[in-house]
């Protein structure tokens, strides 16, 4: 196994489909930051999951995949053990892109206590 699939977030933990989607924005609770807004909604699995979004308004595809794998990697660092058991749906807003790791976890320790 190479490294970049060890530290890769597993499939079990990703919420893939837009009905998943839908189903977390319609019953999940929403919480604000300067550049996210941040949809939960507790799973029966017991296991976090994260679903991300981020539109052409965040900027160019280089944009968009940094903002990605930030929030992945503050998830799967972090996050993921804070939010067991609730699947986390985030979209980021315009400027996103120019937050560091350390911002972003700052952001969202900020919603879910850390």
């Amino acid at each position: 196994m190479d490294k970049a699939r060890r530290f890769a977030l597993p499939d079990a933990a990703r919420i893939k489909t837009g009905k998943e989607f839908s189903l977390i924005r319609k019953r999940g609770r929403l919480y604000r930051t300067p550049h996210f807004l941040v949809y939960t909604l507790k799973n029966p699995s017991g296991q976090g999951r994260l679903g991300l979004t981020v539109s052409r308004k965040v900027g160019n595809a280089i944009r968009r995949n940094r903002v990605k794998r930030v929030l992945r990697e503050c998830f799967r660092l972090y996050l993921r053990h804070q939010v067991g058991g609730y699947d986390v749906s985030i979209i980021a807003r315009p400027g996103a892109h120019l937050l560091s790791l350390a911002q972003v976890l700052e952001e969202m320790q900020g919603r879910f206590g850390g």
